[in-house]
């Protein structure tokens, strides 16, 4: 309590030194909130939606937080917007679509008497408020789920209420998440070929190598990539710590790894580190040969999760 009794009596002298007629300013913003209301971010359970499981889920856990401790709180209202990544099925647009309504009664207090909760939304009923057919969405796409939160006075306060002063840092309370949708991908080897235009293997993250490409099975990390072929401390540098078993020997141009998925996977992501010296490239085949990914020239590829979804057939 007393950091926040500091972090407020700052924010005064700080707003005595501006000019007072500044209606934007960071004390407003924050005096306002005691007479509003916000919903405080705990964790986020869930970020991700799996298109080939109905049942997987958006799940945030809140603390709801009004200028009577909670006695305001009414309900919770879960809209939901897709944004439409993936132009090759055509562009989807639905926007602000109320999926469900929460009620206060399903919460209960917290350590500091203020009320908690799980908030959560399943990609089937998403799409169904939605109204969204198979062909409609993607892997890549995004469902963007926006919280509103009800008081027994009428007032609502969504995303559009929440000032900067409450989207981050202590409040962290932006009323609004993206939720990345995938699929279940197909089982299967993944061929891996990878290149280097220098022909000195991969250097991702730093010049001494750093990580490879990295894939998440149902939370199990299988790492990929390409080891100096000129022997000494370079010879797998960016595996040293996972024992050097995944860096695949080669000329220093060009080598070929597999991933392999199992039967039953629910969910894998593939995440590229980087490319220090913009030399890198590769490409990726599903199992039964088709092109995946292809990252095209030296250099083409940023670090960041790479869009490859093969998805299981039902």
């Amino acid at each position: 309590m007393k950091k926040i009794v500091k972090i407020l009596l700052s924010l005064v002298i700080i707003s005595s030194i501006n000019s007072c007629s500044n209606s934007n300013n960071v004390i407003e913003e924050v005096l306002n909130i005691e007479s509003g209301a916000i919903l405080r971010t705990l964790e986020v359970l869930s970020n991700t939606l799996n298109s080939s499981d109905n049942s997987s889920q958006f799940s945030v856990s809140v603390e709801e937080q009004d200028r009577e401790d909670g006695a305001l709180f009414q309900s919770v209202d879960i809209y939901a917007s897709i944004k439409d990544l993936s132009p090759d099925n055509g562009t989807t647009v639905a926007n602000d679509i109320l999926v469900k309504t929460i009620d206060a009664s399903t919460f209960s207090p917290g350590p500091h008497g203020l009320p908690r909760g799980v908030l959560s939304a399943t990609f089937g009923e998403t799409a169904a408020a939605m109204g969204l057919g198979a062909n409609d969405h993607a892997p890549g796409d995004l469902f963007i789920y926006e919280l509103r939160l009800n008081l027994t006075d009428g007032r609502v306060f969504g995303a559009a209420e929440a000032g900067s002063s409450v989207t981050g840092g202590f409040f962290d309370a932006p009323h609004r998440y993206n939720a990345l949708i995938l699929c279940s991908p197909e089982p299967g080897d993944y061929q891996v070929d990878m290149h280097d235009s220098y022909g000195d293997g991969w250097q991702t993250t730093t010049g001494a190598g750093g990580e490879g490409i990295q894939v998440t099975v149902d939370g199990t990390v299988i790492e990929v990539g390409m080891c100096s072929p000129y022997g000494g401390s370079n010879v797998g540098t960016f595996l040293d710590a996972n024992g050097g078993t995944a860096c695949t020997q080669n000329n220093g141009s060009d080598a070929t790894a597999f991933v392999t998925i199992p039967v039953g996977a629910q969910e894998a992501t593939w995440f590229f580190p980087g490319d220090t010296y913009g030399e890198i490239f590769f490409e990726v085949y599903a199992p039964n040969g088709d092109l995946a990914f292809a990252s095209g020239g030296p250099g083409d590829t940023a670090g960041g999760l790479l869009p490859i979804a093969v998805c299981a057939s039902n």
